[in-house]
Parts: C-alpha cells; structure tokens; sequence
C-alpha cells in the first residue's frame, strides 16, 4: 500500500476519532478522495479503528454508494424509478449511453465517468432525474442527457451543470440545486411561517412530563406510515433504564414516490430541529442524529449551517436559552444508498457504522436502541408536527384532520397528472379528491403509500387519507387506465429484489419466485392456477419475512389481483397436457439440426 494512501485514510479517520461508530462517515469520506474503498484502505481502516477488515468489507458492499472497484471522476447516476420510465428514462439512458460509448453500469476507458441507473432518488415530481456525483439534474430527455455527457467531457464538473436554480433555498448559497419545490397546497402545520425559538421557549417553561403529555394529547402519530403515536413512543423512551438517550431523525426516505422530505429538510429545517430538541427536552436526551439520505447530500452543506447557526443563537449545544443543565446537540449522518435504512433499526445500525441490517425486534428501540440506549426514532414531518404543537397547542392540532387521525399530512404525488407536487392537506381528503386537485386524467389506478403499502382501483376513490383507511408516509402515485397494473408490480418487485438485504429465505428467494409468475403471466403463458399461486406466496413471503421490506413487498402484486378480474384478458385455460411455458418450436431445434430438416409436427 503506497505511504500516501495509507497516511491520507489515517488522517480521516483521526478527523472522526478513530471512533468505529462512524464508519461510514470514514468509508464515505475515503470514498470521495479516492473514488473506491480499495482492500488496501480497509485494511488501514481496521487498523485505526481497531476492527476487523471483514467488518469494513462488509459495511462497504452493502451500500450502493460505496464500491471496492475505482469508480469514474464522475458517476452519473440516472434514476430508474417506475415515474421515471413513464417519462422517459429508456430514451435518456440510450441516448447517454451511445454518447459515452458505454453501457449502463460501466466506465468510459479513460476512467472519467461512470453511468449507471438507481433507485428513487426522490426527484418523482420532475422526472427523469439523475444525480451527478451529488448534483442533481432534473427534466432530462435525450437530447438533454447527451448534452450534459458532452458538457462533462469538456470539464468534469457536475456544479457546472446548474446552469438555473430552483425556489426557495434550492437557490440558497450552500444549495444551488435547479430542484424546484413544488409546493402545490400550503397548510397551516409545516408552510405557515415560523419563528426560530418559538416553540422551544414554550417547552422549557413546561416539565419534561407536560410535554409528553401535550404530544400525546394532540393525538400525533408518526408520519412514516405505520402511524405509531409519537407521545407514547416518547413516553417509553422517558421511562425506560438508562442514563442515555438518544433522538434521531429519520430523512431518509428511501419509498418509491416519496420527496415531500426532501421539500421539509430544504424549507422548513429550524421547524425540524426545533422538534428534535423538544423531544430531547422531553425524554431526557441531550444528543440528536439526522440520518440524512445519500440522495439528498446536496443539502448537507445547507444543513450544516443552520445546525451551526442555532448553535450561535443559543438554540443548540450547551444551556440552551441560558438554562443551566440544558443541553442537546444535533450531528448530521450522511447515508450511502440503502433503501432498508429507512426501517427503523436498519437505521440505528447504519449510525453504529454498520450495515443497515434490521433488528430483532423486541426489544424496541425506545426500550433499546442506538447503542443499547433508548432512543426515539421519529421522521422530519413528525419533528415539524412537533413545533407546531408546542407553539398552536394540542387542541388546535387536534382540531384538523379525521376523528383518529388528526393534524395535516403532506403528500407527494407525482406519476399521470398535471400537477405533481407536494401537497398539505388535512387528514380525511379521500383519493378522488386528490385526483381532482392533481388534475389527473383517466386515472385507473393509484399507489397509495409508495409499493409498501396498497394500489387501488376506481372502486376505492372514495376511501380516505387516514391511517384507519387509506394509509400512507407520503407517496402517492397516479396510473391512467392504460397501465398494465401487473407491469407495475413487476417492477417494483425488481426493486424490492435488488433492495433486500438477502438475509431472510422467503423475502431473498420468494421475491424472486413471485417475480417469475407475475412475468410468466405479463408473457401471456399463463393460467387461472397461476393467480392462485401468486397470491399463495405473496401472504407466505408476508407472514415469514423477518422486516418490513419482505412484509411489504408482495403489496403491489397483490393489489393488482384485488383490482378487477385478471382472469379475462391476462390468463387462459390450457388443454390438459399441455405446460403454458412450454415452447415446441424451440424445444426440437436442436434434433431438426440433427437430421437436416424441420418437423412436420411444428
């Protein structure tokens, strides 16, 4: 290993501590200097840190960000998420690929750029989208995507490629992102204008307990889509043993669809970290964690500095407001691609600096959590709700949304409609009027909650956005009558495939078996039978699957059997006998070589 290597991956890792907690922060940052995490680099890496290199290994090959191979100078990103090919991503990424003369998941000969496809990276609103190492490039077409390869040859610079900027912050110093907001429907919790400090002057004037107490009786519960109520999760992490506690955020929203964070994290982050200290306030914590997505690290600068600035104005850090005794502090943990870290303890485990693996559960994290200790895990629109309530009151939040769930919900919608968007509505809108409002036409089918969640049909329009109804974190996606739903799930299965952690049987082989039934009967080989079976191991992968992601997966395929009749149109019956795959004309090829001549049987 060359002594500059080895001197420069020992110099990062001093800057964190040689703490083994933040290694990712170490793996990403010798990510960046070097364009890899080579074997050499994690054997230097152990050594600092006094872990193992297998360790290190582990952690580098499960994120999609981190790779051992060198990479380009530059790696194009461009985002295949199911809106994205409705927009056109097939085109863009052909077109970008014959300019470079490469195919997706390679790098130019010269070293210099790398092309690739990825997951969601919460940009549905104006698809397609790429990242360029972090920038983000928005509304592509063809001849778009091969003007920016030419333009990249030219100067390898990604920040020279934001030749406009989008609203609000995005045209902030530290942001200058051509990302637009968005924001279609402005409600009265997360975009009416708020006072740094104002609800956190409130809440130390109340005990720790009153705080809970107004939490729990504005009846908030987490956004992230299960909906768990936030007061009695704080009120466990208050009550449980330990001398530590812990307060972390999750804006890491990895859900296909999702990007109404992305639009809280840029606009409203005081609202955010306002709430992380109240709840530190309440359950007795004095350190936050922002796990920020790898997707969103164009905002980490942007966050960095209001972070800095609240330290300044007395709002973070040591005796907060001049009260003695009180601290908190917020740090921000930079993620690397990994949709499974959105789940709660698979979160927890990539801030120990280990693979976003998830945990057994009990025991819970507000029982036991981030290294060992309690810990509340809430999402940015949870924290923002929280603020609010300290500074309107619990029966003003109260007051808004359906008879058990209350407050507002922000939503984001995208796929065929005219106004994708983010949108604050109040909780009880039912799904006809969000088409109304999105001026989707035709719309057949919708995605209600990302491809966790549910996909329903015209029958449904009138249930209701709520957790007893109509649930969801955010996502919503609109289809027009004229998408296969089945191709719909066939394609986030493949996600869902790529996405697993591989550590469960029925959610690493089942995904892939459900995969192959729903693409024998796209294929139009399919039987009645075929429908039966599909069903079958979707509730099995459901029931056995060890996390949320395999619980969750098999949701689109089976929203797609409940919509209609698949029977008429998608499957036939097949004479007895005879095998629907079984294909006779490929089957003799090889014997009519043989003897010289075709059968008279084909």
């Amino acid at each position: 290993m060359k002594q500059g290597t080895a001197q420069v991956t020992a110099e990062i890792c001093k800057k964190f501590g040689n703490d083994r907690t933040r290694l990712m922060d170490i793996a990403i940052a010798v990510q960046d200097r070097f364009g890899c995490v080579s074997h050499e680099a994690m054997e230097e890496i152990a050594r600092q840190v006094r872990s193992h290199r297998v360790e290190v290994e582990s952690l580098v090959s499960f994120y999609a960000f981190l790779s051992v191979k060198p990479q380009g100078k530059v790696v194009i990103r461009l985002c295949s998420d199911i809106v994205d090919w409705m927009k056109g991503y097939k085109d863009v990424a052909e077109a970008m690929a014959r300019e470079l003369g490469i195919t997706m998941g390679e790098t130019t000969p010269d070293g210099a750029i790398t092309l690739t496809h990825t997951p969601c990276i919460g940009m549905s609103d104006q698809a397609p989208a790429a990242l360029v190492n972090s920038v983000v490039v928005t509304h592509l077409t063809p001849e778009r995507g091969r003007q920016l390869v030419r333009d990249l040859r030219r100067h390898l610079d990604p920040q020279q490629l934001v030749t406009m900027v989008g609203d609000g912050n995005n045209e902030h110093p530290l942001v200058r992102a051509m990302v637009r907001n968005n924001i279609r429907m402005r409600g009265p919790v997360h975009f009416a204008d708020f006072e740094p400090g104002s609800a956190l002057r409130k809440a130390v004037e109340m005990t720790p307990a009153d705080v809970i107490r107004t939490i729990k009786d504005s009846r908030l519960r987490g956004r992230g889509g299960a909906g768990f109520p936030a007061g009695l999760k704080w009120e466990m992490a208050a009550n449980a043993p330990g001398e530590k506690r812990y307060v972390l955020c999750n804006a890491d929203e990895g859900e296909p669809g999702t990007f109404k964070d992305r639009v809280l994290l840029t606009e409203c982050a005081d609202q955010l970290m306002e709430g992380m200290t109240i709840a530190g306030y309440a359950v007795g914590s004095d350190t936050g964690i922002i796990y920020l997505r790898g997707e969103y690290r164009y905002l980490l600068p942007y966050l960095q500095s209001v972070v800095e600035g609240r330290r300044r104005q007395g709002y973070l850090g040591r005796d907060i407001l001049g009260r003695k005794g009180l601290h908190f502090d917020i740090r921000i943990q930079l993620g690397a691609g990994a949709y499974i870290c959105g789940e709660e303890t698979a979160l927890i485990s990539s801030c120990e600096g280990l693979r976003g693996d998830p945990k057994n559960r009990p025991p819970f994290p507000p029982q036991e959590g981030y290294l060992g200790c309690p810990t509340i895990v809430n999402n940015v629109e949870t924290l923002c709700c929280v603020s609010r309530i300290l500074l309107e009151g619990s029966d003003w939040f109260a007051s808004m949304g359906s008879s058990r769930t209350t407050g507002t919900k922000v939503l984001s919608i995208s796929g065929d409609c005219r106004k994708p968007g983010v949108y604050e509505v109040p909780f009880g809108i039912t799904a006809r009027e969000l088409i109304e409002m999105t001026e989707a036409e035709n719309a057949g089918t919708m995605l209600i909650g990302g491809p966790c969640r549910q996909m329903i049909g015209p029958d449904r329009l009138e249930g209701r956005i709520c957790y007893d109804d109509l649930a969801t974190g955010g996502a919503i996606i609109i289809f027009n009558r004229a998408r296969n739903r089945l191709e719909i799930a066939e394609h986030y299965l493949d996600f869902f495939i790529e996405e697993s952690c591989g550590y469960c049987t029925p959610c690493r082989v089942g995904l892939t078996l459900l995969k192959n039934q729903v693409h024998k009967v796209i294929d139009g080989a399919g039987e009645p039978a075929d429908l039966v079976e599909m069903r079958d191991l979707s509730n099995f992968i459901i029931n056995t699957s060890r996390c949320g992601l395999g619980q969750a997966a098999p949701n689109p395929v089976l929203g797609a059997l409940e919509i209609g009749d698949l029977s008429s149109g998608f499957v036939a019956e097949r004479k007895p006998g005879l095998l629907p795959g079984f294909d006779l004309s490929k089957a003799v090829i090889d014997a009519e070589l043989r003897v010289g001549r075709q059968s008279k049987y084909v």
